[in-house]
């Protein structure tokens, strides 16, 4: 059986198209169907394209996988398969994205930058990954979202899709906001306080409630350095030391 995948979304109007490729559709769109990538997908500001792998085996068991060359356990997802799924999916025009452990880590900036290309394809591998000639051929661009192990790349899309689509226009109402998150200035963000003004004898810092704007972005910025500072160093290098966000060019 062969297809062009199932659509969500509104393609025809969508300023983001996703394509997904992966041998467990019904896991999308998942949690990226509620909240505001969901009220963004039903208004057609992003579109989801998601294509069945299997729909693309060569036989009458729908096999996508063999076992790998020079031996060793599990088993290797084809590089036949996923070209023809690919070769009738993938719009070339937008980057190709394949999750994966050994992946370069992905980064506020790394989404920032996929944010602004119109969209893009993911390959969600499972098994012991992928036959690397179909990664060389498409030129992936191998992406990781920590150092562990999870059962396949979907899981691994719907985080690097979320991290995406928020940052599209029209999808959140302030922009502004962005811009305070964490990493947005190469620092993590600081303590966030709300009402009631005083909760279990805690008393929010008088700073918040002073007025005063000017003391209120500075004390927001030294606590964005201490706590970045504290749990994680190797920002704080690139911060203080490098004089660098951690942007890729």
């Amino acid at each position: 059986m062969r297809g062009r995948g199932r659509e969500t979304g509104i393609e025809c109007m969508a300023s983001f198209r996703v394509c997904v490729l992966t041998l467990f559709p019904g896991m999308f769109p998942g949690p990226l169907g509620y909240s505001l990538a969901g009220k963004a997908l039903a208004a057609g500001i992003w579109s989801l394209k998601i294509v069945d792998i299997r729909h693309y085996a060569r036989n009458k068991y729908r096999t996508v996988d063999n076992a790998p060359f020079g031996g060793g356990s599990g088993m290797v997802m084809r590089a036949d398969v996923i070209d023809a799924a690919l070769c009738e999916n993938r719009d070339s025009r937008l980057p190709f994205v394949y999750m994966t452990p050994r992946g370069q880590a992905l980064t506020q900036a790394d989404a920032w930058a996929l944010a602004r290309t119109g969209g893009l394809c993911i390959l969600c591998g499972r098994f012991e990954g992928v036959d690397q000639r179909v990664i060389d051929k498409h030129g992936a661009n191998e992406l990781s979202i920590g150092d562990y192990i999870l059962s396949g790349g979907e899981l691994a899309a719907l985080v690097l899709l979320d991290s995406i689509i928020r940052l599209i226009p029209g999808v959140m109402k302030s922009m502004e906001s962005l811009q305070e998150e964490s990493f947005s200035r190469g620092l993590l963000e600081y303590h966030q306080y709300t009402r009631p003004r005083v909760w279990s004898d805690r008393a929010v810092p008088g700073v918040l409630v002073s007025g005063h704007h000017k003391r209120v972005e500075e004390w927001r910025r030294i606590q964005s350095e201490i706590v970045t500072r504290e749990r994680r160093p190797d920002l704080w290098h690139r911060y203080a030391v490098c004089g660098c966000d951690g942007k890729r060019t």
